[in-house]
Order: structure tokens, then sequence, then C-alpha cells
């Protein structure tokens, strides 16, 4: 499976922008998905995941409330929408592509990840 994240640039506080992770090499809807990012100096941190065994999605309270993710399978596509942006959204944001349908927050549960979209909230 390889992936392709884009959707990244600058916006400033209080503004959005939506996030994509194409795949290709297999259909997405057969495993979970997860949205992660990555500050200077910081852990990779899990932000939401989406389920494919009962569609569920989760959030970190970080995101919660302000960031959305949702999948078009006939697309074959993953996006992440994120509204209210706050300059501690500021990362490197990564999509990936889990082992199981389960979706979970933890790095080591994905297989497949995408190469990472640059998100500078600034004003």
């Amino acid at each position: 499976v390889q992936l392709q994240a884009s959707g990244g640039g600058v916006a400033r506080p209080g503004g959005s922008l939506r996030l994509s992770c194409a795949a290709s090499g297999s259909t997405l809807d057969e495993y979970a998905i997860g949205w992660f990012r990555q500050a200077p100096g910081k852990e990779r941190e899990g932000i939401s995941c989406m389920s494919t065994a009962d569609g569920m999605t989760y959030y970190s309270d970080s995101v919660k409330g302000r960031f959305t993710i949702t999948r078009d399978n006939a697309k074959n596509t993953v996006y992440l929408q994120m509204n209210n942006l706050k300059p501690e959204d500021t990362a490197v944001y990564y999509c990936a592509v889990s082992r199981t349908s389960i979706g979970s927050m933890d790095t080591g549960g994905y297989r497949y990840w995408g190469q990472g979209t640059l998100v500078t909230v600034s004003s």
C-alpha cells in the first residue's frame, strides 16, 4: 500500500485546512486508518483513527471537537478536516493504514505510512 498525503500549508489561528491521504495498491476499506502528527522535538502522536470493524472514529483530547476524520471508499482516500486551528497544531501530519480493522492511536499498530505533510499555524 502506498499513501500520498497532501493538503498541508500555512493557516492562521482559527483557520481551517483539509488534509487528504490517497491510497494505492490496496483498498482502504479493509483496514483501520489513522492520522498522526509530529511536532519539532516531540514524539509522533496519534490524533484520530477510524475503525472499519464498526465504523467508529476516535480523537485525541487535543483535537476533539475541531478535527474530523472521514473516508471516501470510492476515491480510496482518507481526509482530516481541521477547523479552529491553533499554533500548537503546527506539525508534520501523517496518515497510516493499520495492520487490522481496529483503529488505535498507537503508532505500532500501523503498517503503512504516508510521507507526511507540514501544517503551520501562525499569525
